[in-house]
């Protein structure tokens, strides 16, 4: 992949790991916004209670209840659903379809409550009203039209109808209100925005820093583990398995004549080869394996779990495959291996690969391109 196709798989990578941000976000920060606009009903309806229709009441509660039991519903699902299911595309319609049907709820049921003669009740129903926006910019940040359609359908109902009133104090107090909208529009833009770039620039950091340090452990020719990373990964195996009692295998490789394929072809063809290496070693052996290159042309593999007689038998196939690698004018590339398992008497991770070693040199001793097994 090139270095533009990289870039924009980076950049897709980092979208989509921002959108997954701003979701759970969404879902933890307005767990309170459910309980709260139920409260707020509540005691709007126990301060005017004198002055609203009880009927009306009754049925925006129950209204209001039947919305706010399907939100927690929706809520206890999400956070008991397992992370990988928790994406945008799984929730972000649902959260939409419970935000539009609580805040059209509240909107309409606060018109619906509002005394046409009753000033201090249109008061402090418009009063909750503003609440009940401000807690919405700060629930919905990272999602600037739910911010901005939950504000339009719990204020606009009721001060629309302010609006076209005959009282001087009626108007004013809708137009205060419209006023108080569009500051708080132009805000929510502001805010979203910060809010992706946050956590834009939190995946970007943590993407770097992933990078680094796996370019820190990575063997840049071969694509394996460095020498370094090698035995740090390497060690933590090699302990789960004696604490576990698991049987343990090493094996070292080591190519036969490279020497003499960098002398007479360059280092280049030499470079091309360990690649391909690379590149076999990379896919015989499965992915709970460590293997890695140690330096120059030796490499070497850690089998957790694995028998004296599975071992060998990969390490058999893993020489064939390298039998059939040509490079360029190099058409014939082997390599020596040695097997070793860990045994009693190994003290630590030091002496089960010198057992390896030890048996690659017997191979090598015995004619090269061919598997020793330590004794």
């Amino acid at each position: 992949m090139d270095g533009l196709g990289f870039r924009h798989e980076q950049d897709r990578y980092i979208a989509q790991q921002v959108h997954m941000d701003r979701l759970h976000q969404l879902f933890r920060q307005s767990v309170s916004a459910v309980f709260g606009s139920f409260l707020a009903v509540i005691m709007l309806s126990w301060l005017c209670w004198d002055r609203f229709d009880h009927n009306v009441v009754f049925w925006w509660i129950a209204l209001l209840t039947g919305a706010t039991l399907i939100r927690i519903l929706m809520f206890v699902v999400y956070f008991h659903s397992p992370a990988a299911l928790r994406t945008p595309q799984r929730w972000e319609l649902k959260y939409w379809l419970t935000l539009v049907l609580s805040a059209g709820i509240w909107g309409a049921g606060a018109l619906a409550v509002m005394p046409r003669d009753d000033l201090l009740s249109q008061a402090l129903v418009m009063l909750f009203t503003v609440g009940m926006s401000v807690s919405a910019v700060s629930c919905y940040s990272a999602y600037r039209y739910m911010t901005v359609v939950s504000i339009s359908l719990v204020l606009l109902p009721c001060t629309l109808w302010l609006l076209f009133q005959p009282s001087t104090l009626q108007i004013g107090m809708a137009v205060a209100v419209l006023v108080f909208a569009s500051f708080v529009f132009r805000a929510t833009s502001s805010l979203a925005n910060a809010v992706e770039t946050a956590f834009r620039l939190t995946r970007e950091m943590e993407l770097a820093h992933s990078i680094s340090t796996r370019a820190a452990q990575t063997d840049e020719l071969t694509g394996l583990k460095n020498r370094r990373a090698f035995f740090q990964h390497a060690q933590q195996v090699y302990s789960h398995c004696r604490n576990y009692q698991l049987p343990l295998c090493a094996v070292m490789l080591d190519m036969d004549h490279f020497k003499h394929i960098n002398d007479t072809y360059g280092h280049q063809i030499g470079d091309q080869v360990l690649r391909q290496m690379g590149v076999v070693i990379g896919q015989s052996f499965r992915e709970g394996d460590i293997h890695g290159r140690l330096g120059g042309e030796e490499f070497a593999v850690l089998l957790p779990n694995t028998s004296i007689e599975t071992a060998q038998g990969i390490a058999e196939d893993l020489i064939q495959s390298i039998s059939g690698l040509m490079t360029g004018p190099v058409h014939c590339i082997t390599a020596s291996v040695g097997v070793a398992v860990m045994v009693p008497g190994d003290n630590d991770l030091h002496s089960l690969m010198c057992n390896a070693d030890k048996a690659l040199y017997r191979a090598k001793a015995r004619g090269r391109n061919q598997v020793a097994v330590a004794e």
